[in-house]
């Protein structure tokens, strides 16, 4: 597949634990068919009063094969309760390190003894961490390195296991040139919109759950990731949202939303989070960014919608007419002329969530607005299309 030129230089690279862990260096850690888990002995670490058993795993060196600006990890993960991982991420150029190590994450699928959190207030003059993406600032960095910690607390019959880890390296932030709607597209892209339901957002918004980054108005990233999971029947039984009272318009958009909370960010739109969230649903999921919507039609094509962040203003996009410096849709398909087809959570309500928008303009505010960041959300078992020469999936 030829994606549509552009001035940004990506490039992604995840690790499937069971099979590449042997790649990197462990500490207390094993490969296992599940993923990496505790092994024994391990060290111990003190935090907020208790004491957990922890062993850490650091992922080779890896080039991205250009000057980096940016760094989105994504995992999957399972942690029983009690247990807890920590992400960290450091740069890399010629053949050491040139940053230290940053704190992305602080990852539980439940709200003991941790609380999910990003750590702010990481800056130096190498790089600083912006929520959920680590900044280069003054360092030389052309490839990156992750460190993955697992912790369960002392004497624990059962640990943490991690299942994948990755990240999306990106360059300067440039106007890529946008491809015009006209042409035959991806094969297989043009007409093809996949049967991903309709939720709102909105529908939270009023008289309904306000916890969890505020409700309604903010869940974009939740409510879009309920959507995706639904589209693969891998969203969670109705015992595991049996808690929300009232249940309200849809319960299980308010479990997302919980489950995707940043404490530190005080919203549901850490982009990790998300896709961490998804993972707990037995499906693969990773955060990356994406050239164009020549690539995304690749995805379509081979039946993946893809939940996809921009930013724009009332106007910039006909019919999204609203400002937003950040929000989260699924792209389910394109027109036969090439338009997107969108699920947009921020519609009133479930039957106007569907929209048509023009191509070059989404595109641009796709591209200008996040970098063309995407969530990759699918069962192991529906593969994805083949990726381009310097692979972004």
């Amino acid at each position: 597949m030829t994606a549509t030129p552009t001035g940004r230089d990506i490039a992604y690279r995840g690790f499937r634990l069971a099979v590449d862990a042997r790649l990197g260096t462990g500490v207390g850690v094993r490969s296992h068919a599940g993923g990496l888990e505790l092994t024994d002995p391990v060290d111990r670490r003190t935090h907020d009063g208790g004491t957990y058993e922890v062993g850490s795993w650091t992922a080779p060196p890896v080039p991205a094969g250009f000057a980096v600006a940016e760094l989105v990890p994504s995992w999957t993960a399972r942690t029983p309760p009690g247990c807890w991982v920590e992400v960290e991420l450091r740069g890399w150029h010629a053949d050491a390190p040139t940053t230290g190590w940053y704190t992305l994450a602080r990852w539980a699928e439940g709200e003991e003894p941790v609380r999910r959190t990003s750590v702010p207030g990481q800056r130096d003059p190498d790089a600083r961490v912006d929520t959920d993406t680590l900044v280069v600032g003054e360092a030389t960095v052309t490839g990156w390195q992750v460190r993955v910690t697992l912790l369960r607390p002392v004497g624990a019959a059962t640990g943490p296991v991690l299942r994948t880890v990755g990240a999306v390296a990106s360059g300067p932030a440039r106007r890529p040139p946008i491809g015009p709607a006209a042409g035959a597209g991806v094969a297989g892209a043009r007409g093809v919109v996949l049967a991903v339901p309709r939720y709102s957002q909105r529908r939270h918004a009023v008289g309904g759950e306000s916890r969890w980054g505020g409700g309604g108005d903010s869940w974009c990233s939740p409510t879009c990731m309920s959507m995706v999971l639904a589209f693969w029947g891998a969203g969670p039984p109705p015992e595991r949202y049996a808690w929300v009272e009232p249940p309200g318009p849809r319960p299980v958009v308010v479990h997302a939303a919980r489950h995707c909370y940043d404490h530190a960010y005080d919203g549901a739109g850490n982009w990790a989070f998300n896709t961490a969230y998804a993972g707990l649903h037995g499906v693969e999921a990773f955060v990356t960014r994406l050239r164009s919507l020549a690539e995304a039609e690749a995805f379509v094509a081979a039946g993946v919608p893809l939940v996809v962040s921009a930013a724009f203003r009332a106007g910039q996009v006909p019919g999204l007419d609203y400002d937003t410096r950040g929000h989260l849709m699924v792209l389910v398909g394109f027109t036969e002329a090439g338009d997107p087809v969108l699920n947009d959570p921020y519609a009133p309500d479930d039957a106007s969530v569907r929209r048509i928008v023009d191509r070059a303009r989404f595109e641009a505010a796709w591209q200008d607005g996040s970098g063309g960041a995407a969530y990759v959300v699918h069962p192991a078992s529906v593969p994805l299309p083949a990726p381009p020469a310097q692979p972004n999936w």
